[in-house]
Formats: structure tokens, C-alpha cells, sequence
């Protein structure tokens, strides 16, 4: 069965609010390879004719081609959602954004990284709603507000930041819309030092094979997340990188899957008991430090229920040989205490 998905047309120079259609398949533009840039950009300058609701300018770098299936040297479409599921396709700078309105976050994102072409962009902190969408789709700062609660970027703003300095001014911009985020624990640990470093450790693994990959990130949106000022609050986050080599004079397609745990470890104590307190007095449910593990990419799918195929296909990480299949999944995954632990 298709599902439903938006999508954004050029109309005229301006983009619509939202549309939708019925689809079996993904449709991207293939960004334009633009030259190495490596200079440091104010993300406040202005961009000619730029803006969510109105595009004046037809020009490529003016449309957000979103994610680009051919980036790689080996095709590879966006994880696709289970059938029957309305989702929002959002095209951003480099990136695509797959949107569950009724969870108000993002059920898959995708994001093409040119390690040739990474430019330093001011961060700025411009965060915003998609105006493209109704409000209350998103998870915005009514959410966020007053607590100790993160916006954890699912792209995370440097692996877009690329191009030249119009283009990465508007990535940078564009890794700030709250379709991009999701509520993570406000603790800075070692362990998410190491969850926001996975990208740069396998683009600097990738370097000598083209210096590009692909991630693809999102929370696992589970029916037991406890809910917070309406939206239920995921208590793991998944991530998938990709990238190619070449092997006796093949191309070959790698992939390696993460989960990030910040469920709150309460050993011999009812959570449910725990959470009421957080209910009672409105404020965010517990949640635990951050625990980063490799974990086999068939176990992403049966977290997700998104059609992984190729990326499972091409996964390097392998249990040990005494792991059974049917064990539960913890027994496969291997946490990651550094960077030197990951296995690519």
C-alpha cells in the first residue's frame, strides 16, 4: 500500500504551505557540486531573495534540494516508513527531514556530508517553526521552555554546512527549524560528546574514498515514551552513516548503525511510579545519561519499522559468533565507551 507524504513544487517562484500525494517512491534533485570553499561565513548576512514562504529568485540554490540519493557512488534512497503512515516530506539545505505529525517529530532525516566542501558558519541560534506546515505538527519551544531540556539537532548543524557561502548560510539556518530537533537530556556527558562525534569519525575514516557519506538519524518513536506538554518525549535515537570504498575495482556500499539510550536506569524501582512526580508538578520526565552503542542495523528495523534494506545489507558491524540471532537485542550491542571502539 502507499503511504502519504508532503512535498514542496516551485510555483511560480513561491512555495506552497503543504501539499500531499500518494507515493511509492522518493523523488530528490541532485545537489550541484560546487567548488571547495573554506572561509568563515556571518549567518546573518543577507540572502538574495531567501525565505520559507516566498522564493522571488528560480534559481537552483534558491530551492532546497533536500536529500540526495545519488551523493553517494552507489545509489541510496531515504529510509521509507511503513506503509500506511501520513508523513511529511520536508526538504531542507542538503538534508530532507521525513515528519510524523502525529508524533510532531521526525520519524527519519537524511543528510548529504562533503567533507571537501565544509565551511565554518557563526552558529547563531535561530530557532524556528516550518512555516510550510500547521503549527501544531511540530514540537516547538512551548516544549523546551523552562526546563533543562535540550533541542538535540537530528542533522546536526555542521554535517550540512557546505558550499559556497550562500548555500551554507542557509544550511546552517536551515538545521534550526524545530522539525529538526527533538527533546534530548540537558546533561553534557562524555557519552554524547561521543554520540555528536560519530559523523567526524567516519567522515575522517571515508576520507581517503571520496571524503562522503550519508547519515541518516531520528528518535525511536515508541508507544511507551512518556508524554510531556503533549508530546511524548523518546527515550532512544537512532543513527545510520554510509559511505562507499572501492574494492578490487568495485564500488562497495558500507553502512554502520548507533542507538543512543537516555532512558533512566532505575533498577528496582517502578518508572511509572517515578514519572507521576513529573506529571504532577509539569515537569519533564526522568531520563538517564547518555548510553552510545554500535548496534546491528536489522535491529535499527525492528525499533523503527523503516524499510532499511540496502543500509542492512551493506552493514559492517557483526555480533560475535557466539550471539545468537533470537537473543535480545542488548546481548548484540556493543557499547562505545570512545571513538576507538567503533567498528567501521
Amino acid at each position: 500500500m502507499p503511504f502519504i507524504k508532503a512535498r514542496q513544487s516551485l510555483r511560480n517562484g513561491h512555495i506552497p504551505r503543504s501539499t500531499t500525494r500518494f507515493s511509492n517512491q522518493y523523488t530528490t534533485s541532485a545537489n550541484e557540486n560546487l567548488p571547495p570553499q573554506r572561509r568563515h561565513i556571518n549567518p546573518k548576512a543577507p540572502t538574495a531573495g531567501y525565505g520559507w514562504l516566498t522564493i522571488t529568485m528560480k534559481t537552483a540554490l534558491l530551492y532546497p534540494a533536500g536529500y540526495n540519493a545519488d551523493f553517494l557512488q552507489i545509489p541510496l534512497p531515504l529510509p521509507a516508513p511503513p506503509a500506511g503512515i501520513l508523513i511529511r516530506e520536508l526538504l531542507y539545505t542538503h538534508f530532507t527531514v521525513l515528519l510524523d505529525p502525529a508524533r510532531h517529530l521526525a520519524i527519519a532525516t537524511g543528510v548529504n556530508i562533503d567533507g571537501d566542501q565544509l565551511v565554518t558558519v557563526d552558529r547563531g541560534d535561530d530557532w524556528h517553526l516550518d512555516s510550510r506546515i500547521p503549527i501544531y505538527e511540530q514540537t516547538g519551544e512551548g516544549v523546551y521552555a523552562r526546563n533543562d531540556l535540550d533541542r538535540g539537532h537530528l542533522v546536526r548543524r555542521q554535517d550540512s554546512v557546505w558550499g559556497d557561502a550562500t548555500t551554507a548560510r542557509r544550511a546552517n539556518y536551515d538545521t534550526f527549524a524545530y522539525t529538526n530537533a527533538a527533546p534530548q537530556a540537558a546533561a553534557f556527558n562524555q557519552s554524547k560528546q561521543l554520540w555528536l562525534g560519530l559523523e567526524d569519525h567516519v567522515l575522517t575514516y571515508a576520507r581517503t574514498n571520496g571524503n562522503r557519506i550519508s547519515v541518516f538519524t531520528a528518535p525511536v518513536l515508541s508507544a511507551e515514551d512518556p508524554i510531556y506538554r503533549g508530546v511524548k518525549i523518546p527515550q532512544a535515537f537512532w543513527k545510520i552513516a554510509a559511505w562507499t570504498t572501492t574494492l578490487h575495482g568495485s564500488i562497495v556500499l558500507h553502512a554502520a548503525g548507533f542507538v543512543l539510550d537516555q532512558s533512566p536506569q532505575l533498577e528496582d524501582i517502578d518508572l511509572d511510579t517515578v514519572r507521576a512526580p513529573a506529571l504532577m508538578y509539569g515537569t519533564p520526565p526522568p531520563l538517564g545519561p547518555y548510553r552510545t552503542y554500535q548496534v546491528p542495523i536489522g535491529d535499527i528495523v525492528d525499533l523503527t519499522g523503516l524499510n532499511l534494506t540496502a543500509l542492512s545489507e551493506a552493514d559492517v558491524y557483526a555480533p560475535a559468533p557466539a550471539i545468537r540471532e533470537d537473543t535480545d537485542h542488548r546481548q548484540r550491542w556493543v557499547e562505545l565507551v570512545d571513538a576507538a571502539s567503533i567498528h567501521l
